[in-house]
């Protein structure tokens, strides 16, 4: 039996591929158990001995951690799940595009490879963090650089928080909580908040999980959040995982790989009487984004990497006697 210490559970999906495959999933068990004893001494109505014992037991519970396992072992026993852990470590398929035709977009597979999480929300908050932390110790006359610049309240601290500013839309943006600080090591507030702005881009805010089974390659999840265990806030996710690799298991369905398109779309969208074409407008639109994409300024899959739809990701529980394995 396998021990799985779940990240992220999509039960709604789950469900519903488990209704597929087995018409229902029966999540009520209901036994009941009667015995009875009869015993007539002369008529009828004289006398009449009755004995009876009787026993229910009900239980209604939630299959939780259990739902998962039942649909991987389905899809296994359907043939429908491929592991391509194996193949996703070869650098030579995904220089080929072998594993594009052997695992075309909708296949169910399950990725285990190392792989870390990012999410911009808290690059911003750890930024942000950085920076109070300098604007503080400048104002009790501590330089982060140079050591102590002596004490007194003659060395307050002239630089103040970067006032948070609101979009056309009134929402005040992540980068603005990172404060102006005195230069560190080459690094000051304007340069965090450039690199804040930068992963707005690159990944959309919110949890995204990135494996890297072969080098030059990438493969992605974004973690919806709502769902079964992902329902706790990005800062507790990374203070108990941290930001380094760790070994993730990924099972779901190949959403698509990255363009390998390497010229600029055509913006003909018009037709001969001058209207738009709203086809061809759509299709040119998708083909900038792709290109976008291509060269890795939006979130969307990278060549030779692929997206993935994640169903579950989870990392395997070692036992005793692999631990031991291990050391040796």
């Amino acid at each position: 039996m396998i021990l799985r210490e779940f990240l992220y559970v999509d039960t709604d999906k789950v469900r519903a591929l488990l209704a597929q495959l087995d018409g229902g999933i029966a999540e009520e068990s209901r036994e009941t158990e009667r015995k009875e004893r009869r015993t007539t001494v002369g008529p009828r109505s004289a006398a009449q001995h009755l004995q009876g014992t009787g026993s229910e037991s009900y239980t209604n519970k939630s299959l939780g951690d259990a739902l998962f396992p039942m649909l991987e072992e389905a899809l296994e026993s359907e043939l429908l799940l491929h592991d391509i852990s194996d193949d996703a470590s070869e650098v030579d398929l995904w220089q080929t595009g072998e594993l594009k035709i052997k695992y075309p977009p909708g296949s169910l597979v399950r990725l285990t490879a190392p792989g870390s999480l990012f999410d911009t929300r808290y690059a911003a908050s750890a930024f942000a963090s950085f920076g109070h932390v300098n604007v503080g110790l400048q104002g009790i006359g501590v330089s982060p650089s140079n050591g102590p610049q002596g004490t007194g309240k003659g060395k307050q601290s002239q630089q103040r928080p970067k006032p948070a500013t609101k979009d056309e839309r009134g929402i005040v943006q992540l980068e603005d909580a990172i404060p102006d600080f005195p230069e560190v090591g080459g690094t000051d507030g304007n340069t965090l908040r450039s690199f804040v702005r930068i992963s707005k881009g690159v990944f959309t805010p919110g949890l995204h999980i990135n494996l890297t089974p072969a080098s030059g390659s990438l493969v992605s999840a974004r973690l919806q959040e709502g769902r079964q265990y992902l329902d706790t806030e990005a800062e507790i996710l990374f203070a108990r995982y941290g930001t380094e690799a760790h070994v993730w298991t990924l099972v779901g369905s190949i959403g698509s790989y990255g363009t390998e398109e390497t010229e600029l779309p055509d913006m003909n969208f018009y037709r001969a009487d001058g209207s738009i074409d709203r086809g061809r407008f759509a299709e040119a639109m998708n083909a900038q984004m792709r290109n976008l994409g291509r060269i890795g300024f939006i979130d969307l899959p990278q060549h030779p990497g692929f997206s993935l739809i994640p169903f579950a990701v989870y990392r395997t529980i070692p036992r005793g006697a692999e631990l031991v394995q291990a050391r040796l």
